[in-house]
């Protein structure tokens, strides 16, 4: 039986290769169905039943991602050559299909990415390989370090996740405004509750930017706060970084009782360490979580 469920796995892997290789190829129901070795009359319902998304999507998802990087690295191509080489026959279409994903048209985005939401449209990728390569931790995963004091600016998230959106974006907008980008000024998210939270309007986030700016007593939507130093878990993640659950479900459940260690009372919070194009790898962002010690 376990034989035969890695075999399946590795059929779809197959495919998840074959896309990132040939996105300037045909990846229709056809091709596809072929590189997995299964029947194109069953495949797509399979595809979707793994994945939890469609092939067309997949492929549409990949295929932007690429071009995003084209157009953020501020090359040679035009947006047209971009569109084309995304599978568009129009530069409109394009254009229409990348604001709906990225709120912003590829002309703003070449000029000034957004990365909030342009990570965020990519969970589904990352949740698609993540169900063939299921991460597992080990102790070796966790180092323990000294952490400095971080003076931050901090917009604070209270209510329902399904707002989230809204607060990330008054987070960006204040960020572009205080000219602190990702790439010079550290980004924080301190987790002040479970992740889905029993009553939806519990949940608490704080999302910071590292800076020791002065904050004005009346600015209307950050405020100065600082993460204290001390002893830290600290374990780096790589693989689906929207979704930090697994990670910190290993640290408390599996890595504090084993170790000896007691929390110290601040909670657990990560740092966001983006990698932007055209060194951009897989992964566009790594994620270190940091469990505070006594």
């Amino acid at each position: 039986m376990k034989a035969a469920v890695r075999n399946y796995k590795a059929r779809m892997q197959r495919v998840l290769d074959y896309v990132d290789q040939h996105l300037d190829g045909d990846l229709d129901l056809d091709t596809m169905s072929r590189v997995a070795a299964f029947s194109k009359f069953h495949f797509h319902r399979q595809f979707m039943a793994t994945f939890g998304l469609s092939v067309h999507r997949y492929v549409q998802l990949a295929r932007l991602k690429r071009a995003s990087h084209r157009l953020a690295s501020k090359g040679a191509q035009s947006v047209t050559e971009i569109a084309m080489e995304a599978g568009y026959d129009a530069p409109d279409a394009f254009a229409r299909a990348f604001r709906q994903r990225f709120g912003q048209s590829p002309s703003s985005f070449r000029k000034t990415p957004d990365w909030a939401p342009w990570l965020a449209a990519f969970g589904p990728l990352d949740n698609a390989r993540s169900k063939l390569m299921p991460i597992t931790y080990t102790p070796d995963d966790v180092m323990i370090r000294q952490t400095p004091p971080t003076p931050v600016a901090v917009l604070e998230h209270r209510g329902d996740r399904a707002t989230l959106g809204t607060t990330i974006e008054r987070f960006i907008a204040w960020r572009k405004a205080a000219g602190l980008s990702p790439e010079t000024s550290s980004t924080y998210n301190i987790f002040r509750s479970e992740r889905i939270p029993e009553n939806p309007a519990d949940y608490s986030m704080d999302l910071c930017i590292g800076t020791d700016r002065p904050i004005a007593e009346d600015d209307p939507v950050m405020k100065a706060g600082e993460i204290p130093g001390g002893r830290c878990a600290v374990l780096r993640v790589v693989h689906d970084t929207h979704n930090l659950e697994p990670a910190a479900l290993y640290l408390y459940r599996d890595w504090l009782p084993a170790s000896g260690e007691e929390a110290r009372d601040f909670p657990i919070y990560c740092q966001r360490h983006f990698s932007f194009p055209p060194n951009a790898t897989v992964h566009e962002v790594v994620v270190e979580l940091f469990l505070p010690l006594k």
